[in-house]
């Protein structure tokens, strides 16, 4: 992965998009952090996700049916959490404080994830190497489900695009059981740095600790002052981490894993055919353009294209960003792929997978998906 490379080509395009940015926030005299209205979203967020934890624990409800609605509703306030404010903050752009940003990226340990894993694998590595097989983390899933035209192909890949969304219901259970315990370790391995100090052993402490707070928070303080029995709690348990991850799997799936994004590899000199921001606009699509409120939901990430180019800057911006993107992108005779509507994402993603458990060879990908019309990928 080191000695991965991106040409420097194009270069005349990344000038240009940054000085377009650049001057954007420069004559609206704005700054490109999240400002007040990340704030609140965070502040709504912390309550959707704690308000039915508190209402549990009080006694204030004690039926089984309405505690299974606010583990659901928790699942909702979790993946918004994850959306809206750790995500941001882990990129640097909750706030223009080092240590704010570092505080709430710290909010992963509040849904069961490891925040070093995190950055490493999302900063990193997908942001890094998008769509490459490999090194992008986000495609590397093995067995039952095939993310890329690279992977084996096995019989039951047939059927993923039916049974995938099980699968990304249990994205979350997945960090807090063993996913994060096998990533560390894989990273030691690798030789990957987490941390300034590079110390994996801090690194493992911190993880056991994280892992006892969260279950004894979410898991045994239930079970003590809820008045319900056992089996409810963990049903509920469940239901939470089943509502978080598949809204959190579906949101970043649908960017990525469509049929106009590329999966290149690189050539015999370990070099990729683009340029990085280049290759960000192959790989990455935006979707439900049209939806402000859908979009503040979701930490702004229905604009994906704008946030792979400028991680640094909140999502808040994201959506007058994105015209700057397409007219400079248009204007180099580059791609800015785009789907109307999140459901006909979904859809888009659907398709994809049904091509990718059928096919083994799908380069090139992008015209030759029976239900697709690159017409009907709408612009901003």
């Amino acid at each position: 992965m080191k000695n991965l490379k991106y040409k420097k080509d194009k270069q005349e395009f990344v000038t240009e998009l940054r000085a377009e940015i650049n001057n954007y926030f420069k004559n609206k005299g704005i700054e490109k952090h999240g400002g007040i209205e990340i704030i609140l979203k965070t502040i709504l967020m912390t309550l959707v996700y704690f308000v039915p934890y508190g209402l549990m624990l009080s006694g204030i409800i004690d039926s089984p049916g309405l505690v299974l609605i606010c583990w659901v509703v928790m699942g909702l306030g979790m993946s918004g959490i994850g959306l809206v404010t750790m995500h941001d903050a882990n990129h640097g752009s909750f706030s223009e404080h080092r240590w704010v940003n570092h505080l709430f990226g710290d909010s992963l340990y509040l849904l069961g994830g490891f925040p070093p894993n995190w950055r490493y694998q999302h900063n990193t590595l997908h942001h890094g190497y998008t769509n490459v097989e490999g090194h992008d983390e986000d495609i590397a899933h093995g067995g039952i489900l095939r993310f890329s035209p690279h992977k084996p192909l096995k019989k039951v890949h047939k059927y993923q695009f039916i049974y995938a969304w099980f699968f990304y219901g249990l994205m979350t259970f997945s960090w807090v059981t063993v996913k994060d315990f096998k990533q560390l370790r894989n990273y030691e391995k690798e030789g990957a740095t987490l941390n300034s100090s590079g110390n994996y052993q801090t690194l493992y402490t911190k993880l056991v600790i994280a892992k006892i707070l969260y279950y004894t928070t979410f898991i045994v303080l239930p079970l003590l002052f809820v008045p319900l029995a056992w089996y409810w709690i963990l049903t509920g348990f469940l239901l939470m981490h089943f509502t978080g991850g598949l809204v959190l799997t579906t949101i970043f799936q649908t960017a990525h894993v469509v049929p106009t994004s590329d999966y290149p590899l690189p050539d015999d000199n370990n070099e990729l055919n683009n340029n990085w921001a280049v290759h960000q606009l192959y790989t990455t699509s935006d979707f439900a353009p049209g939806s402000r409120i859908f979009s503040w939901l979701i930490g702004g990430l229905n604009y994906q294209v704008v946030h792979h180019l400028f991680p640094n800057i909140s999502h808040v911006h994201y959506r007058n960003l994105a015209k700057i993107v397409k007219k400079t992108a248009e204007k180099h005779q580059l791609p800015y792929h785009v789907n109307k509507t999140f459901p006909g994402a979904v859809y888009q993603h659907a398709l994809m997978l049904k091509s990718l458990g059928r096919r083994k060879n799908m380069q090139p990908m992008q015209t030759d998906i029976p239900g697709i019309n690159k017409n009907k990928l709408v612009t901003i």
